[in-house]
């Protein structure tokens, strides 16, 4: 392969479709956000010598070769384990009170008579929705929170460092918000930490299904001086004298040994109930007053996936820029995979809006990362793998291959 064709990320050069959904073979797993490093090699999506992706075979295998019912008395035996008998609580829920979050919480604490405490990693810039939505997990939802919000001033600096050394504006928050769970509960001596659903369900190794319990790789580690941030260390933020090792406080993730100590669990409650993400919302409307967006959010047809952050878009773009999938194929796939749409459909749709730039929040974004719209352009640019996009003669960008 030519230069010019090359691969970045260590994604595979030839690009394909699932014959099922629409994913790519160019979709990267879940990783270790704390580790990212610029020009970081990706795992990615497996497929099978048919040319499914391993997220269909896994929802294949969901439907016919899961005991649901099992799995729901298995959550019963569970929670039996950390109900609380006090009043005091007994399961830690993190999330923004989107439809995840907010079907997650509800259902553990007026079906399966759970205590929770909900905990949320505050987004950088809500959404007026996001805001509404927050406020109603709690007052129509019936749930208590702490919102947690760390040092606006270094969150902003880490997010524009993750923007322009990583293409990955998101990766700060994702930090925050795998660790704000474990971490609230070693705070307030809870036992158990409820996630919604396993992302390995979307594309990382098929057998990471089959474990119940987050890997605490995301959430703890030995030696938070060298954990990163947009690619630059806790250590060398420091070393500027911008900034104490205090300012890092909310970031500084449990060692392993001090939560396993304390007994804390953290686990998917998507290996017990069977996830529909559309359901979610479904339940989430009747029993959280869970609102949708009035039109469709940019670069997909969806009114309710993601829209509590203004950063949201810009994630979806990098993703679209960086491994060619936009944010219409996540929310496209998963519903093909749920039958909630034909693969025919999917195929439209992504073509028709997975590409679409996300102009709304688009001033706010760049005064967040204090970039101008040039800067933000060529940093763009600079991070387009060669293998799946092709210049034009008018200087814009297409990519080279698309979902058929």
């Amino acid at each position: 392969m030519s230069k010019k064709e090359e691969a970045f990320y260590g994604l595979p050069e030839e690009v394909k479709f699932c014959k099922k959904c629409v994913i790519s073979n160019q979709r990267p797993s879940s990783t270790v956000e704390f580790k990212n490093e610029k020009g970081e090699k990706k795992e990615v999506i497996n497929f099978s010598e048919d040319g499914i992706c391993s997220a269909c075979i896994f929802h294949e295998e969901k439907e016919t070769n899961i005991d649901w019912k099992l799995r729901d008395e298995n959550l019963k035996k569970l929670l039996s384990r950390f109900k609380s008998k006090d009043g005091s609580y007994d399961v830690i829920v993190p999330g923004s009170g989107g439809k995840d979050s907010a079907y997650t919480a509800h259902v553990l604490k007026y079906h399966y008579g759970m205590n929770p405490l909900t905990v949320t990693w505050a987004p950088h810039l809500y959404t007026d929705i996001g805001m509404k939505n927050f406020q109603n997990w709690m007052h129509t939802g019936g749930l208590d929170n702490i919102l947690y919000t760390p040092n606006g001033k270094l969150h902003r600096e880490m997010t524009r460092n993750a923007f322009h050394n990583l293409l990955h504006p998101f990766q700060p928050f994702i930090v925050g918000q795998r660790i704000i769970g474990p971490a609230m509960a070693k705070k307030f001596g809870v036992k158990l930490v409820m996630y919604g659903e396993n992302q390995a369900e979307y594309g990382n190794a098929i057998e990471e299904n089959s474990n119940p319990i987050m890997n605490m790789d995301f959430f703890s580690s030995e030696n938070p001086l060298k954990m990163k941030f947009g690619g630059v260390s806790m250590e060398d933020y420091i070393k500027t004298n911008r900034y104490t090792i205090d300012d890092f406080a909310p970031y500084i993730l449990p060692q392993r040994e001090e939560l396993i100590d304390a007994g804390i669990e953290v686990h998917y409650l998507g290996y017990y109930l069977k996830w529909d993400p559309q359901e979610c919302y479904y339940y989430a409307v009747d029993n959280t007053g869970f609102e949708s967006n009035p039109t469709r959010t940019e670069g997909t047809y969806s009114k309710y996936s993601s829209i509590d952050d203004k950063i949201d878009p810009f994630h979806y773009l990098t993703t679209l820029i960086k491994f060619g999938i936009g944010r219409c194929t996540y929310d496209a796939a998963q519903e093909v995979r749920n039958q909630k749409m034909t693969r025919e459909e999917a195929v439209y749709l992504v073509n028709k809006y997975d590409s679409e730039f996300p102009s709304k929040y688009f001033k706010e974004f760049l005064e967040y990362i204090d970039t101008s719209e040039e800067e933000f352009h060529k940093i763009i640019d600079e991070h387009r793998s060669p293998h799946l996009w092709k210049k034009n003669n008018d200087n814009s960008w297409t990519l080279k291959h698309t979902v058929k």
